[in-house]
């Protein structure tokens, strides 16, 4: 029996990756890209002509395009999708959520991407993929982990049907607002830990910021109405600490370059990736501010990381917490 085809949008490191991994385990994949893709595609993918051929064929579909276009990327896919789609998104951003005439942003307030998705579509069945995983080893087939997360249990199985295999585990979680946050807020926080990296911190101090890093981003989780505990499993505290060693994760290498003396310009242009916690950490440090929510070391990233503060300062609060 054929296995369904899945859909892919975004044909960025991301989509790429996450097409190849859905490829893998057999099922035809389609994959729409607004970008020209150099070279053949991996095994088992095509390229779908647009968002209704998408729509079409793939009950499945796995969002893989950066937070400040996902808005008008959903819409436009709006007309091809209904009620019996399931729409999963892998991306590690937070958007501000529009105010009532639904077209300015709020500031003060952020919304999930799965939460755009229920904006913008007919779509109610959502969910995100979070963890570890790197786009480098989904695409090569390397062993690997992914958190997938939705408050339907279908939505997980089909996950499952379309990623698990001898190489690659995929833990799930029904707290999908905790793992959209987690995965935002462990993106920015593995700046943090390539600064660390970079300035020579030592394993146990390194072990230090990153306890209570993760701490911190559990109270904003939780504030947002996530759960803190979502923080300290897989989705948070596993993604983090896997940043330790993951030589090319873009995050990490912002952070190494920074602490090497690169302006961030210079440090964003290296990964050659669109890095969504660069502009993110900001925002999170307002929207905290503005709840009173302590958030220190987000604070050390925002206003002294990513803003070429002294170094020697910045490794101070990063321990302070």
């Amino acid at each position: 029996m054929s296995r369904p085809a899945v859909g892919v949008v975004g044909g960025g490191a991301w989509g790429l990756a996450l097409a190849a991994a859905a490829a893998r385990t057999g099922h035809p994949t389609l994959l729409l890209s607004r970008r020209g893709l150099d070279g053949a595609l991996p095994s088992g993918i095509e390229l779908a002509r647009d968002g209704a051929e998408i729509g079409a064929k793939a009950r499945l579909i796995l969002l893989a395009v950066p937070s400040g276009v996902a808005r008008s990327v959903t819409r436009s896919l709006s007309s091809h999708l209904d009620g019996r789609h399931f729409v999963v998104h892998g991306v590690r951003g937070l958007v501000p959520r529009p105010d009532a005439d639904g077209e300015k942003d709020s500031p003060g307030d952020l919304a999930t991407i799965s939460d755009v998705v229920r904006h913008e579509t007919a779509v109610r069945r959502v969910g995100a993929l979070g963890g570890p995983a790197l786009a480098s080893d989904l695409l090569a087939g390397r062993p690997t982990v992914l958190v997938g997360g939705s408050r339907y249990p279908e939505v997980v199985v089909a996950l499952r049907a379309a990623f698990e295999g001898p190489m690659l585990r995929l833990f799930s979680t029904d707290d999908l607002l905790g793992l959209e946050w987690a995965s935002a807020l462990v993106g920015c926080l593995a700046i943090g830990v390539g600064y660390a990296r970079g300035v020579g911190l030592g394993t146990g101090l390194l072990a230090a910021v990153i306890t209570r890093a993760v701490e911190e981003a559990g109270r904003l989780a939780a504030e947002a109405g996530g759960y803190d505990r979502t923080l300290l499993g897989l989705a948070g505290y596993g993604d983090l600490f896997a940043s330790i060693t993951q030589t090319e994760r873009p995050e990490v290498l912002i952070g190494e370059a920074l602490a090497r003396g690169q302006s961030l310009e210079q440090a964003v242009a290296g990964t050659k990736q669109r890095v969504e916690a660069v502009e993110l950490t900001g925002r999170l440090v307002a929207w905290a501010e503005a709840r009173g929510v302590r958030a220190p070391v987000f604070h050390t990233l925002a206003r002294g990381v990513l803003s070429g503060g002294p170094r020697e300062a910045l490794v101070r609060e990063l321990m302070a917490g």
